[in-house]
C-alpha cells in the first residue's frame, strides 16, 4: 500500500531503506538490523550484554571496544534516522515507530492500518510460504514486540488510535479503498 500511495503521489518510500541507513550508521549488515528489530532481545542476548558491559576485557576483541549493538542503542539510531529522513519533503515512511518519533512534526500525517486478526495471518502465511499456524505465532510475536517497543522507549500504547489522524481497516477497504483514502487524505491536506 505505501509503495502505491508513494508511486501515485510521486514521493519517495522510505521502508526498507530505513534499515540500510541504521544499518550503515551502526556498522551492521542490513539483515541483522531488521532481525533486531522484529523482536525482543532473548534472555541469553541481554546477558551476554550484561557481562560484555561488566567484562569487556574477555569479550572485546584485543585492543578495541565492542560497538554497542543494544535495543536500546539501535532505537536511539533509527529515531535520529527517521528523524533525518523525515527531513526530506513529500516521503512515504513505513512503521519504525515514526507517528512516536515524528507525533510533533507539523505536516507529518500518521496513519494506523489494521486489518482484522485471521486476515493478518492468511497473508502473513501467504507471504512468507509457512503454514498458518506458525504465522499466527509470527503475528503475535510481531505485535508484542511493537506494543512493548513503543511503550519502551515512547510511552505510547501502540493500539491507541488517539496517536494516529486516522487509522484505516483493510478488511473493511480493501487494499485498493484504503490507499484511494490515503491520497484523498493527502490531497485535501495539501489544500
Amino acid at each position: 500500500m505505501a509503495e502505491q500511495v508513494a508511486r501515485a503521489l510521486g514521493w519517495t518510500l522510505v521502508d526498507n531503506e530505513l534499515i540500510d541507513e541504521v544499518a550503515k550508521r551502526v556498522g551492521l549488515a542490513p539483515e541483522e538490523v531488521a532481525e533486531r528489530e522484529e523482536r525482543a532481545p532473548s534472555f541469553i542476548e541481554r546477558l551476554s550484554r550484561t557481562l560484555a558491559s561488566a567484562m569487556p576485557e574477555f569479550v572485546a576483541p584485543e585492543g578495541g571496544t565492542l560497538p554497542d549493538l543494544s535495543e536500546e542503542h539501535l532505537a536511539r539510531v533509527t529515531e535520529k534516522a527517521v528523524s533525518d529522513l523525515a527531513g526530506h519533503e513529500n516521503i512515504v515512511m513505513v512503521g519504525r515507530a515514526a507517528a512516536a518519533v515524528l507525533a510533533s512534526r507539523p505536516g507529518a500525517l500518521h496513519l494506523k492500518i489494521v486489518a482484522p486478526r485471521a486476515e493478518r495471518i492468511a497473508r502473513m502465511a501467504a507471504r512468507l510460504n509457512v503454514d498458518l499456524k506458525e504465522a499466527e505465532k509470527l503475528v503475535s510475536e510481531s505485535d508484542g514486540n511493537r506494543a512493548r517497543y513503543h511503550k519502551q522507549y515512547y510511552q505510547r500504547d501502540w493500539k491507541d488510535g488517539s496517536s494516529y489522524h486516522l487509522t484505516l481497516n483493510t478488511g473493511r477497504l480493501g487494499v485498493e479503498g484504503t490507499v484511494a483514502v490515503i491520497l484523498n487524505l493527502v490531497k485535501a491536506e495539501q489544500h
